[in-house]
């Protein structure tokens, strides 16, 4: 069976501005990839870095091991808040610094010169680790600041994105396969792996070409995911792999309340560990296609089952800016499988 989703690639002009002494501000444009087609994975983990560390080093590692032999995945790095830089030996001394703390400690004992640029100073930890331009690669985990009662909601994120022709190439057993072993050490709220568009952060208006895709592919997940979502037990959609865990998966009668309530003959449940499952919707991750009738009725079957845990719509969930008038189209999108 052949992959059953479109490529995408959406270039655009980009306006730079830079600054010299002798001819001051200068404006060039240059011609960039804006959106393109990627597998992406997400994690809402309520809990702070001291009890993440061990489970994100995990993961880490089992994202290095997919992609060895492939440089373009393994191009720059950021870590505690600094600009990117080349991705060498001083930068996995950081990153695995960061992923090895030797106490735990909270945002409230912290002097007031730390307190007052927590994320600069490394407070909360962060690192991404970015493939080459435009090549689809990303590792990226943010973690929560450590408060010693963590605010309604508050969570960190772990975030992987690959290209789709990864997962053309491996097959979609292998990517099930490896986003559990992704998630197994990660006490997540909640979790997603599936198809996605990303776009770049240099994209400032929704393209028009983008706004047709949201309206014909509904598999194509576009809401991305920040430290500041506040995302608590909430899901926040439906995809290919659904990652389920408390309180959200006892209110559904757990494991086995949550399969008595989806028919799909594509959809399965799996238990994932004590209080969690995954819920698989078929044998790829599949974009839909509703001009050609294809709207995913085992994708609208669970997103019913979950609406009550759907978390509320925001417009501005896009990474660029959208128009007043582009409101209606984000929330019908927001609501397309309901």
């Amino acid at each position: 069976m052949s992959a059953p989703f479109p490529r995408v690639r959406i270039s655009g002009p980009i306006t730079r501005s830079s600054w010299t002494p002798e001819g001051g501000t200068v404006e060039t444009v240059e011609h960039q990839l804006l959106v393109r087609d990627v597998f992406r994975i997400i994690f809402f983990l309520p809990h702070d870095h001291f009890d993440l560390a061990p489970g994100v080093s995990h993961a880490l590692d089992t994202y290095l091991r997919a992609v060895e032999g492939r440089p373009e995945a393994l191009a720059e790095y950021n870590c505690r808040w600094w600009q990117a830089f080349p991705l060498e030996e001083r930068g996995w001394e950081l990153i695995r610094d960061t992923l090895n703390p030797k106490e735990r400690t909270f945002f409230e004992d912290y002097p007031a010169y730390k307190a007052r640029s927590a994320e600069k100073d490394g407070t909360d930890p962060f690192f991404i680790l970015h493939g080459a331009r435009e090549s689809g690669y990303c590792f990226d985990y943010r973690a929560r600041l450590p408060f010693r009662e963590a605010p309604p909601n508050f969570v960190s994120i772990l975030r992987v994105t690959l290209p789709t022709e990864f997962l053309e190439e491996r097959g979609p057993d292998f990517m099930r396969e490896w986003a559990l072993g992704m998630a197994s050490r990660l006490p997540f709220a909640s979790g997603h792996a599936g198809l996605a568009l990303d776009v770049a952060p240099v994209c400032i208006e929704c393209p028009p070409d983008l706004r047709r895709l949201m309206t014909r592919h509904p598999g194509f997940d576009l809401r991305n995911a920040t430290i500041h979502d506040f995302m608590g037990a909430q899901v926040d959609g439906v995809h290919w792999l659904n990652f389920l865990g408390q309180p959200m998966l006892g209110e559904l009668g757990e494991v086995a309340g949550l399969r008595a309530r989806l028919s799909s003959p594509t959809t399965s449940v799996q238990e994932w560990g004590e209080g969690r499952a995954v819920v698989t919707l078929g044998p790829w991750p599949e974009a839909g296609d509703l001009l050609q009738g294809q709207a995913l009725p085992a994708y609208r079957e669970l997103a019913r089952v979950l609406e009550p845990w759907l978390e509320p719509f925001d417009p501005g969930f896009l990474s660029c800016s959208a128009q007043a008038d582009d409101e209606p189209a984000l929330l019908q999108w927001w609501k397309r499988f309901l």
